[in-house]
C-alpha cells in the first residue's frame, strides 16, 4: 500500500511540474568559464522538455535551413573567437516530412561552447541570440533564445564559472536556493506558532503509542512528514503553472499589491488578537473522519488535516513565499519555495519522533507562543504598509509619501519593542513570569528582540528629514515624494552655479517631470543633479552640451533600483561623474500611466506586441539597444543613441561604487575617442 501511495503522490508531483514547464520545449542555462590570460569559454546547454527533438546546429542541406544558428551581435564579433562547439549525444533518422532527409537532433541535453577571448581591462556584454529548431509531434517549428552574459577581465581575476539559469542573467535567476533556504526558515517558524506547536506532542505520540513496534512508529511519522512537504510541494507546483509573464506583470499591478495589503491587514489583526481566522470546519471535520494513524492513506488524510486547520497561521506564509518566488527563478521558484516552506514545518515532527525525550521539553501553547504571535502581527502591519505603498505610487496618490511612511513604521516598531517589554497588553496575552520574590520580570529573549525593535524604530527617525536609510532603502518610498529634505545649503548653492555653467539650463527637463520626479533617488535631489526623462529630451541635451548619455533603465516599482540608487549614486565620484559629465535619463518600464499619441504607437518586434505606453516605448528601446528587460540596467549611448559601450551596467549586490566609477570612466575615454 505504502509504494502506491507514494508513486502516486510523486506521479502527481512530477505531472504538476511538467504541466509548469509545458510552454517552453526547450530550457536553457548558460555559464562563464576563465581560463586564463582573459581565454573564457561561454557555455550554453540546452535541455529539450519531454518528447522534444532539438535540431543540430549540423546544416541538413542549403534547401532546409532548419538546423540551429548561433548569432552574436556585431558589434563583439572582435571578441568571439572560433567557431561554436557542440557536444551531445546525437541521433539522426530520416524524416518523411522534410523530403526524407535525414535530421540531427538531441533528445537529452546538448551544450554549445563558444571561446571568448578579451584583453586587459575589457568589460563587455556578449549579445546574441539562439534561432532553434525543434519538432514535436509532426511539427516542425522555430523559436528564438538570447543570449545575455556579462564578461570582466583584469590581471588578477581568478578563474572561474559562473552558472546563469533561463533566459536573464542575474542575481533573481539564481534564487531558487534562496527561495528555499527562505521556505525552510519560514516554515521553522510557522512551526512554533500555536497553530501547530500545540499538536506536535499529541501527533507523535499517537504514532508511538498506536503502532506495534517504536521502528513502525518512527517510519509512521516520517511518512506523515513526507506527506506534509509533498502537500505544499504540490501548492507551488500548481502556483508555476501560471506564466512567469503573468507573475511579473502582476506583482506591479495596484490591484494585486491592494489585496496583498489587505491580507496582510487582515491577517495583522488576526495575530494581534482582534478575531480568528479559521477555514469552514467542515472542511477540517470531513479529512480528519479519513483520518487514521494506522494505515498510510489516513496518514496522509492527517497531514492533510494539519494543512488545513493550521491555514491561520501558515497562510500569510504561503502567501508571502508564492509572491517571493513569483517569476523570481522560473517554474521552479514557487516549487523550491514551498517544498523548503513543508520541509521546515515537518522536519521538527521527525526529530521528536527519533527522539522521544525531547517531547517533555514542549509544553501546551503559551504566553510566549502567544507573544510570538503578536510579534508577526506588528510585522505584518509593516509590510502590509509597503503593498499599500505600491499602490499609492502606481496610483499618483501621494498619501503615503515618505515621511508618512517612515513615520507609521517608527510607532509600529516603537510599539513592538513597548510590548516586548511588557508594558502593552493584548487580549490573549499572559502575565510575565515572576521570580523568587514575586516580581514580574521580562525573559532575556523578550528583551534582545525588544532592543531591536526600538533600536530599529530610531534608526528611522533621521529619514524624516531626508537621511537615505540605505539599509530599508528598497522598502521605503522614493526620496522624491518627501516634501523636506534637510543637507548642507552651501552644497546647494554650488551644485546650482555647476548647473547653471552647463547646457542644461537652456534645455531643461519637459516631458513626465511632473509625475516621475516624485521617484528622484535622494543623491540626485542632494546633488541638483539634472534628470531627464524622455529620451529624445536627453539626446538633444547630448547634442548641446557635448556629453554622452546614460540611459538608467529602472522602474517605478523595482526594489533592486532603490538599493543601487541609495548605495551606488551617494558616492561622490559616482555623483560627480554623472553630474559634469553626463546626461542623466531615468527610463521607467512600468510607466503605464501616460499612453501615447496615436502617431506614436507602434508595433514592436523585440516586445511581440503593440508599443501603447510610454513605459511600453522605453521597454522597447532597451530591448533594441541591450536585448534586456531587467532593472536597473545602465546603458550608454552618444547623441545619435549609438552604444558606446556593448551591453548594460546592471545590479550586482557583489560590486560597490568603485566599479560603477571604473565602468564611467571607461565610457568616457571611449566618448572622447569618437570627438
Amino acid at each position: 500500500m505504502i509504494k502506491h501511495i507514494a508513486l502516486s503522490l510523486v506521479s502527481f508531483f512530477l505531472v504538476l511540474t511538467i504541466t509548469a514547464q509545458e510552454n517552453q520545449p526547450v530550457q536553457f542555462s548558460f555559464s562563464k568559464e576563465h581560463r586564463g590570460n582573459g581565454a573564457f569559454i561561454l557555455h550554453i546547454i540546452a535541455k529539450p522538455s519531454l518528447g522534444i527533438k532539438l535540431f543540430s546546429i549540423q546544416k541538413i542541406s542549403d534547401d532546409l535551413p532548419v538546423n540551429t544558428a548561433i548569432h552574436f551581435d556585431s558589434s563583439i564579433l572582435k571578441y568571439v573567437a572560433d567557431s561554436v562547439q557542440e557536444k551531445g549525444n546525437l541521433q539522426s533518422e530520416k524524416d518523411a516530412a522534410l523530403n526524407n532527409s535525414t535530421i540531427k537532433f538531441y533528445t537529452d541535453s546538448v551544450q554549445w561552447l563558444q571561446n571568448i577571448q578579451l584583453q586587459t581591462g575589457d568589460s563587455i556584454r556578449i549579445i546574441g541570440n539562439i534561432n532553434y529548431y525543434y519538432k514535436k509531434g509532426e511539427s516542425v517549428e522555430s523559436a528564438d533564445q538570447r543570449i545575455s552574459m556579462q564578461f570582466d577581465y583584469k590581471e588578477d581575476t581568478v578563474a572561474t564559472s559562473t552558472t546563469v539559469a533561463n533566459k536573464e542573467e542575474g542575481f533573481a535567476d539564481k534564487s531558487w536556493t534562496l527561495l528555499l533556504m527562505l521556505g525552510m526558515g519560514a516554515g521553522l517558524l510557522a512551526f512554533i506558532t500555536p497553530c501547530v506547536y500545540a499538536l506536535v506532542p499529541v501527533t507523535v505520540s499517537l504514532f508511538l503509542k498506536r503502532s506495534k513496534t517504536p521502528a513502525q512508529g518512527r517510519k509512521n511519522v516520517l511518512f506523515y512528514a513526507v506527506s506534509i512537504i509533498l502537500i505544499y510541494a504540490a501548492i507551488g507546483a500548481l502556483a508555476s503553472v501560471v506564466p512567469k509573464t503573468f507573475w511579473n506583470n502582476l506583482s506591479t499591478h495596484w490591484l494585486f499589491n491592494l489585496f496583498l495589503f489587505a491580507m496582510f491587514l487582515v491577517f495583522g489583526l488576526s495575530f494581534l488578537g482582534a478575531f480568528d481566522i479559521n477555514l469552514p470546519s467542515s472542511w477540517a471535520n470531513k479529512l480528519d473522519s479519513k483520518s487514521n494513524s494506522n494505515s498510510y492513506p489516513g496518514i496522509f488524510f492527517m497531514a492533510f488535516t494539519l494543512v488545513v486547520v493550521s491555514f491561520s497561521c501558515t497562510g500569510n506564509f504561503v502567501a508571502s513565499i508564492l509572491g517571493l518566488s513569483g517569476g523570481k527563478a522560473g517554474n521552479f521558484g514557487p516549487i523550491s519555495g514551498m517544498f523548503g516552506f513543508g520541509f521546515g514545518l515537518a522536519f521538527p515532527f521527525i526529530i521528536f519522533a527519533f527522539f522521544p525525550k525531547l517531547l517533555t521539553v514542549l509544553t501546551k501553547s503559551g504566553g510566549w507562543q502567544n507573544a510570538l504571535k503578536v510579534t508577526l502581527g506588528f510585522v505584518e502591519l509593516a509590510f502590509a504598509l509597503k503593498f499599500l505603498s505600491n499602490v499609492d505610487v502606481a496610483k499618483n496618490l501621494r498619501i503615503l509619501d515618505r515621511e508618512v511612511f517612515i513615520v507609521l513604521w517608527v510607532v509600529i516598531f516603537s510599539l513592538l519593542g513597548f510590548y516586548l517589554l511588557g508594558k502593552l497588553t493584548f487580549k490573549h496575552d499572559s502575565e510575565l513570569p515572576k521570580n523568587d520574590w514575586g516580581l514580574q520580570y521580562v525573559p532575556i529573549p523578550r528583551l534582545l528582540l525588544a532592543i531591536a525593535s526600538l533600536a530599529f524604530s530610531v534608526y528611522l527617525i533621521p529619514g524624516l528629514w531626508g537621511a537615505p536609510l540605505n539599509a530599508v532603502s528598497a522598502f521605503v518610498p522614493a526620496a522624491g515624494t518627501q516634501d523636506f529634505i534637510l543637507y548642507n545649503q552651501t552644497d546647494k548653492s554650488s551644485a546650482s552655479a555647476n548647473n547653471s555653467s552647463s547646457n542644461f539650463a537652456a534645455l531643461p527637463p519637459v516631458k513626465y517631470v511632473k509625475r516621475l520626479r516624485n521617484y528622484e533617488p535622494l543623491a540626485a535631489k542632494q546633488n541638483n543633479l539634472t534628470i531627464y526623462y524622455d529620451f529624445k529630451e536627453a539626446q538633444a541635451a547630448s547634442k548641446v552640451s557635448h556629453k554622452p548619455i546614460m540611459i538608467d533603465f529602472t522602474g517605478i516599482q523595482c526594489v533592486n533600483c532603490r538599493k543601487f540608487e541609495a548605495s551606488i549614486w551617494p558616492d561622490k565620484d559616482v555623483i560627480g561623474k554623472m553630474k559634469n559629465d553626463f546626461v542623466v535619463v531615468s527610463l521607467f518600464s512600468d510607466y503605464d500611466d501616460e499612453e501615447l499619441p496615436d502617431n506614436e504607437k507602434f508595433f514592436s518586434k523585440a516586445l511581440n506586441g503593440q508599443v501603447v505606453t510610454v513605459g511600453d516605448r522605453n521597454e522597447d528601446l532597451q530591448q533594441q539597444l541591450i536585448q534586456a528587460s531587467g532593472q536597473p540596467n545602465y546603458v550608454f549611448v552618444d547623441a545619435e543613441g549609438k552604444l558606446l559601450v556593448p551591453g548594460g551596467y546592471g545590479y550586482d549586490p557583489t560590486k560597490g561604487a568603485r566599479e560603477f566609477a571604473a565602468h564611467l570612466d571607461k565610457v568616457l575615454e571611449v566618448y572622447k575617442k569618437q570627438l
